[in-house]
This record gives structure tokens, C-alpha cells and sequence, in this order.
């Protein structure tokens, strides 16, 4: 059969895709199962050769097997139990012995999660390290600061770049909390009362999380709490807004009316028709899976109210939303990286965009050093703003028309007008700014266990 998600054949990587791949939700919920049974032995229900024969089955059930049982029981986990118990023969009595399904399904998540998470971090860590690296070359490369799309004031290229490094730094700080409580077994049984394990349900679960490297949740109905699942489908679709703000930012800036910045990917084919084109198709990417993103999390919204201690309406969606929204945000790390790695900055543009508004970019300086000699604030502005409708209205620069104004002159001189409109002395704080997002990244990094990220 073809495939028909284009999550597996287009987007994510291989080691994520592997990750929610049928085999490996099987194998994970598997070894939940052994954990289970370890548990058992341990406390003399089971006996450890229950235990081998266990693990030796688990080798042998194919998925096949359990799609057939599963058309005649109705019932995923338990076509999996059964075909477990069953290969086993006499010892698999007690495969799941006293667990609900999403013992297993919960608990599983719970290390699926544990394991994307660390690719997402690593990623992460990825993007913000290039992030880093370019906030600091391009520190003192000056060029034109916009609001509402208009020419504002003069930044740097460097001061662009830290803001963003400042905005995933808050994601990557975001993930580390969530992960502390999504990631979490639960096994508790039927409703939560781990009333089937008769006064040692605590034993056993501290035994299967001791196996696992998991802590357990407090309390648990007869599923993992969902406002966790919830957490972390937001606040992946915040990094996947981020990433979608920073592709916006390099599409906007790559408008040949701009030419500031570009994708500089190979050869790249633009258009199909026309040979000319260099077209944003990386970014523009980011941006489109972002807004899938963005629809996800109100469905994981609607998973946190269940009836009573569960009913079964989040467990369809969740097959499709958990999954998806991980490797989705893969994709698009994966090619943010890929944006960043191969960026091509053109500083003749920058230079050349500076100068477009004839200095206009300056007014604010010019109102500043006004006011410091002495005219009121809201005069300053009055007189600036006519001087930068003359400015529009004949092609003069502000220099020009400042030195030109009878008002302006009697305030400043020649040599105080053209400090006050040069742009390289009009950047206030920036270095002092990109030097403190960098160190907020840098703090917020000591606090990620490294071992439990894989390294981009």
C-alpha cells in the first residue's frame, strides 16, 4: 500500500520517525509489560523464569500476529498481551497482571517522549548555538530597525539575530520544565487505586519505575493526567511559532526590493517555469507546518476533560497529534538548521537600505538632541515632523533640510546636527543587549542534562 501521510516519506528524520514507528510503540509497550513482570518476581508473585520466557517471547510476536487478534478482540494492547501471554505458554500468566491498558500506553509515552525530547533538545541547542555565532559577527553590522513594516531606527544584524536567541532560549526552557511532568509512568491500574496488586500496587510501581529511569505520577486516574500532553503539544507549537517568526523574518528579508538576507541552498530549482527565481521554499515550509502546528494543540486541549476516571476520546486523536507534532517540529528544526547553515547575508544591501529614507531613519536622534538643548519634547517632535515631510516632499535629506531650518539652528550646530543624524552613533545599548540574550541561552543551557540530549 502507499503511503499516504507525507509525515512518512516527507518530513522528520529517520531517528524520529523510528521513534513513533509501529515497531518501536510495540516494542516500547513491551517493555513496559517485562518491567511489569520484574516487578512481580520481585515481590514472589511471578518467578523469574516467567520472566525469561517473557523476554524471549517478546522477541518472536510480530505485528501481524497482533493485528489478527486484534480483529477478533477489538482491542489493541490486549491483542498485544495475548499474543505475549500466549507465546509464552505457562509463563505468561501473569502478563499484565493487575494493569489497565494505558498502564502500558501511558507509561510507554511517557519513554517515547523521553527519547524525542532529547533529539528535539538537541536540535534546539543546534539552532541556538548558530544563533549565537551570528548575533556576535554581525554585532556591529548596522542596518535598518522596522515597525509596522516602515523604516523605524537603526539596529544591528547581531541584535536581530539575539533577539531570536533570547526567544528559543525561553522554548528550550519551556521543554525542560515540561518534560519533568510529562515524562512519568503511571501505573496505578483501573481507575488509579491500584487495587488489583492488594496493598502493594506502590511497591510495584516504584519496582516498574526503578526499571524504567522514570518517576511516577502523585495520582492518576485510570490515564496520565492530560494537561501534561497538553503542555507539551503548546509549547511545541510555541518553538514551532518562533521558528515560523524567524522563517518570516528571512522570507521578508529576502524580497528582492530588500536583498538583505537569503536561503543560499545549491542549485536549487525556484520555479518550474520561471529560471530566474530564488524562491524562500525552506522557510516558507517552516512557516506552513507551523500552522499545523498551531491547529494541533486545540484538539490536545479538548483530551484534558474526560468522563469521570477516563473515557476512550483521546486516545484516537492522540495516535495522530503526539506523534505528528513531534516529528513536524523535527522537520522544522531540521530545516531552520538547514536555513541557518547555509544563510547568505549581503551587507551591500544593508548599507544601501540604511540610506533609502534619506536619514529619515535619524528623526527620533534629531527630536532627542533638541529637547537635551532645550526645546520642549513635544516641540522638538512638531518641528521634526515637518522637517520630515519636506524631506519626503523634495528628495533633500534630513541633514539637509536641518541645516536648512531656522529653529533647528538656533538649538544646534552644523557639527551637533550631523552627529546627532549619524547612524553608527545611534545604536544605544546593542552590544550590552546581545551579550545579555546570549547569557540568558548560556544559563538556561547549564540547567539541560546534556546526557539526555542528542547532540545535533
Amino acid at each position: 500500500m502507499d503511503d499516504i501521510c507525507p509525515l512518512d516519506w516527507r518530513y522528520g528524520s529517520e531517528e524520529m520517525r523510528k521513534i513513533f514507528s509501529r515497531e518501536h510503540v510495540i516494542e516500547t509497550r513491551m517493555r513496559v509489560e517485562i518491567a511489569l513482570l520484574k516487578a512481580l518476581a520481585r515481590l514472589g508473585v511471578a518467578s523469574e523464569e516467567d520472566v525469561k520466557e517473557v523476554e524471549e517471547a517478546s522477541k518472536k510476536v510480530t505485528i501481524e500476529e497482533i493485528d489478527e487478534l486484534e480483529k477478533k478482540l477489538g482491542h489493541d494492547v490486549m491483542a498485544m498481551v495475548v499474543a505475549l501471554a500466549e507465546r509464552a505458554g505457562e509463563h505468561g500468566r501473569f502478563v499484565h497482571f493487575g494493569a489497565t491498558s494505558y498502564d502500558i500506553v501511558d507509561t510507554a509515552y511517557a519513554l517515547m517522549f523521553k527519547e524525542a525530547l532529547a533529539i528535539v533538545k538537541g536540535k534546539l541547542i543546534a539552532v541556538l548555538d548558530k544563533l549565537v555565532e551570528f548575533s556576535k559577527k554581525y554585532g556591529n553590522t548596522v542596518m535598518v530597525g522596522r515597525t509596522h513594516g516602515q523604516h523605524a531606527l537603526p539596529i544591528t544584524l547581531g541584535f536581530k539575530f539575539a533577539n531570536y536567541v533570547y526567544e528559543l532560549s525561553r522554548s528550550l526552557e519551556r521543554l525542560q520544565e515540561t518534560e519533568k511532568r510529562v515524562v512519568r509512568g503511571k501505573i496505578s491500574g483501573a481507575v488509579g487505586t491500584m487495587a488489583a496488586w492488594d496493598g502493594y500496587g506502590l511497591k510495584v510501581e516504584e519496582l516498574v519505575m526503578e526499571n524504567l529511569g522514570l518517576d511516577p505520577h502523585p495520582i492518576s486516574t485510570q490515564v496520565a493526567p492530560r494537561d501534561g500532553f497538553a503542555e507539551l503539544v503548546s509549547n511545541l507549537a510555541i518553538l514551532g511559532s518562533q521558528l515560523d517568526r524567524l522563517a518570516l523574518e528571512i522570507r521578508e528579508l529576502m524580497r528582492p526590493e530588500i536583498g538583505e538576507l537569503k536561503e543560499g541552498v545549491g542549485n536549487r530549482v525556484g520555479s518550474s517555469t520561471m529560471p530566474q527565481k530564488e524562491n524562500p521554499v525552506t522557510a516558507e515550509k517552516v512557516s506552513g507546518l507551523a500552522r499545523v502546528l498551531r491547529g494541533l494543540v486545540v484538539s490536545e486541549l479538548e483530551n484534558i476533560p474526560l468522563w469521570h476516571e477516563r473515557d476512550l476520546t483521546n486516545s484516537s486523536s492522540e495516535r495522530i497529534i503526539l506523534s505528528h507534532v513531534l516529528i513536524i517540529i523535527d522537520e522544522m528544526l531540521e530545516s531552520t538548521l538547514e536555513i541557518l547553515e547555509n544563510l547568505v547575508v549581503d551587507e551591500r544591501n544593508i548599507e544601501k537600505n540604511l540610506k533609502i529614507t534619506n536619514g529619515l531613519i535619524m528623526a527620533e536622534s534629531l527630536m532627542i538632541n533638541l529637547t537635551l538643548k532645550g526645546m520642549a519634547r513635544h516641540k522638538a517632535h512638531e518641528i521634526v515632523s515637518r522637517l520630515s515631510k519636506t524631506v519626503r516632499s523634495t528628495g533633500k535629506t534630513l541633514e539637509e533640510v536641518a541645516m536648512e531650518d531656522e529653529t533647528v539652528r538656533k538649538y544646534m550646530s552644523p557639527d551637533e546636527i550631523r552627529k546627532s543624524l549619524d547612524y553608527t552613533q545611534y545604536l544605544g545599548q546593542v552590544n550590552a543587549l546581545i551579550g545579555r540574550a546570549i547569557e540568558y541561552y548560556r544559563r538556561v543551557l547549564e540547567g539541560v542534562n546534556l546526557k539526555n540530549v542528542a547532540v545535533k
